[in-house]
This record gives C-alpha cells, structure tokens and sequence, in this order.
C-alpha cells in the first residue's frame, strides 16, 4: 500500500471510529508498526487534519481539512432538522435556544435549495409532554462533564430518602419524562444514574479526574445497557 493510499485510509478509520481509537488499533487494521502510525498521525497533521491525542490515550479526529464545511445530502439534512427540532422540544431552554441558532446558521449558509428544504422541512417533532423541570442548571453539569471536574449535591431518590453525594459526572441522557446525568458515585462506590429534578445545592469542586471520562463513561453505558433493557 501507497503512503498516500494509507493516509486516506488512516482519515477513513478515524471518521467512522469510536473515538478515541489507540495508536495499537489503528496500526493493527492499517498493518502497519506502531511507530509508523504515529508518523503517519504527525502527517495528517501537518496536512491540516486536527487530531486530538497522544501516545497512551488514542486519537480523535477533531476536524477534517479534507472535507467541506458544509456538504449534504437531501436525507441527512432532513435528519440534521429531525434532530435539531427534538432537541428543541426536549432539551434545556440553553440548548433549545441553540438549536435554533444552529438551524439560522444553517439557513444562511447553505445553497439556496436547500435552505428551502430546511425551512420548508417535511419532519419536525413535537412532545405534548415535556420532561420534568431540572432543579439544577444542566449547563454547569455539561461544563464539569467536559472539563471532568468532580460535582457535590444533595440528592432525593424515588422513596424520598434523602442523601449528599460527590461523583464524577459523565454524561447527561435526556429521556421522555427526565434528564438524567449518568456519573461515578463515591458513596456507592459505582456507576449510578441521577435525576436533575431530583438533585440541588450544586457546587462543582477544583477536583479533577481527567483523562478518565471517555473510559468511564465507555464502563458506565456497558454496565447500565443491560439494566435499561430489563
């Protein structure tokens, strides 16, 4: 194989990937030694490619010089709307409203007919329902979530018994009736799922736990998977 065969093949891997995809992966599809991945990385760099990560903790394809800014397919910007309108009907009033900054942003820069296709959409999504109210403000959960900083707040479960706790926050799930943050929890000592309606008094601490969401977070949706399907 070419160098430049294997370089678009290396861009290929790290688009359809599950980030972050460690140098011994890649190196073992592409057959290749691991010290010629990580040549191959600092190429694509210098190319413009922009790769998140370092040796011992995977890569991810951040942006892609190769691409267009803007670039789709009648059904993908069909469910690019679908997506943003449910976030729009579902999520907190911070991402709601930049739902629809998306979607104005989009309008002003696509091709003409497709601006029509995004104004003038076939699918939207609507929830006569909308999930319970959080108690506390999900941007900062999203906030200590990227920046992995531990959070403490006071807690009330579905029996009313009340509890404080200290966790390392991963993810927020909004489902239909309730957001979710879905972390590490020190007094149970394992992965646990809170409700935001249920939480308050929320205080983010100058304590870190990076690098350790994206592996976390990979252990936590493996462990609750199965108890969502019950």
């Amino acid at each position: 194989m070419s160098k430049t065969a294997r370089l678009f093949q290396l861009m290929q891997l790290l688009r359809l990937g599950t980030p972050p995809l460690t140098a011994q992966v890649l190196a073992k599809d592409l057959d290749v030694s691991v010290r010629t991945l990580h040549r191959d990385i600092d190429e694509l760099r210098k190319l413009g490619a922009v790769i998140d990560g370092e040796a011992g903790f995977g890569f991810t394809l951040i942006e892609d010089a190769t691409l267009p800014p803007l670039g789709f397919t009648a059904t993908e910007l069909e469910a690019l709307i679908l997506g943003l309108r449910e976030v729009q009907t579902k999520a907190d009033p911070e991402l709601a409203e930049a739902a629809q900054t998306v979607l104005g942003k989009l309008e002003s820069r696509l091709p003409n007919s497709q601006a029509h296709r995004l104004r003038h959409a076939v699918l939207n999504a609507h929830r006569f329902d909308r999930p319970a109210v959080p108690n506390v403000d999900p941007a900062i959960l999203r906030a200590a979530c990227w920046e992995e900083r531990e959070v403490r707040f006071a807690y009330v479960d579905g029996s009313g018994k009340s509890s404080a706790r200290q966790v390392k926050p991963l993810s927020l799930l909004y489902f239909d009736r309730s957001t979710v943050l879905v972390a590490w929890c020190y007094l149970r000592q394992a992965f646990r799922v809170f409700r935001l309606d249920r939480m308050e008094a929320l205080e983010v601490s100058d304590q870190s736990f990076r690098p350790d969401r994206v592996p976390l977070l990979r252990d936590a949706m493996a462990q609750l998977r199965p108890q969502a399907a019950q």
